[in-house]
């Protein structure tokens, strides 16, 4: 079912996704059309909401619209819903906002806030989250910027070698937005291990923020005239 709301912040259409319950609970049919509903809500989202309940933690369906979300670039917020009705200590927001980050690991860039949408807790700063988060997914950074932060990052960890062989990263280029893509030019692409490219996705986070969004990155070999 899709909502439209208006406020001072502008216009927003909040689109409702299917319910994706457990196989024991339905059929094949109905839990594959559950499903198909949601990645339709989810391509048509400009920001997500992943939506958790506070009495119940992270779900099982929790997790799959998440990581829709995430496989389709979308810049997402995880929002922990029923706020008021969570008996509360001084560590219970601490202890919620782990447990999230552990359940929903890869989406570590996403905001997290605790509302009530029955009292209206913070569903103010919830508006103010989904401008924000759009509007790092569509960031560009320009080329110098975007170069200069590499040149940084190569100069404080090296990059890595095998068999005496080591990466040479020579520039990064931006290719597009929702969410920000990156194209980085090196000697050989099968050097440029896994966490070589996530501590440069985390430089460039450290620098340009882009909170709330996924980041691409596409690792490209320079042809072997342009390195000589």
């Amino acid at each position: 079912m899709d909502t439209f709301y208006k406020n001072d912040r502008g216009s927003f259409l909040f689109i409702d996704t299917a319910g994706i319950r457990r196989k024991s609970r339905v059929d094949d049919r109905i839990e594959k059309f559950s499903v198909l509903r949601a990645a339709m809500a989810v391509e048509r989202a400009d920001v997500c909401l992943i939506m958790i309940d506070a009495l119940t933690g992270v779900t099982e369906q929790d997790t799959k619209v998440a990581g829709m979300a995430h496989e389709a670039g979308k810049a997402s917020i995880i929002v922990v819903n029923k706020w008021d009705a969570l008996e509360k200590d001084e560590k219970t927001m601490d202890r919620m906002r782990e447990a999230v980050r552990r359940d929903l690991a890869f989406m570590d860039y996403a905001p997290i806030l605790f509302i009530s949408a029955l009292t209206g807790q913070r569903v103010e700063r919830l508006f103010e989250l989904i401008c924000y988060v759009n509007e790092q997914s569509n960031l560009r950074i320009a080329t110098g910027m975007l170069n200069s932060v590499l040149a940084d990052a190569v100069a404080r960890v090296q990059p890595p070698s095998d068999k005496g062989k080591r990466l040479k990263v020579f520039y990064m280029t931006q290719a597009g937005v929702k969410p920000p893509h990156f194209i980085v030019f090196c000697n050989d692409a099968s050097l440029f291990h896994f966490s070589y490219r996530r501590y440069l996705e985390n430089q460039i986070r450290a620098v340009f923020g882009l909170e709330g969004t996924p980041i691409r990155m596409s690792i490209r070999e320079r042809d072997k005239k342009e390195q000589e």
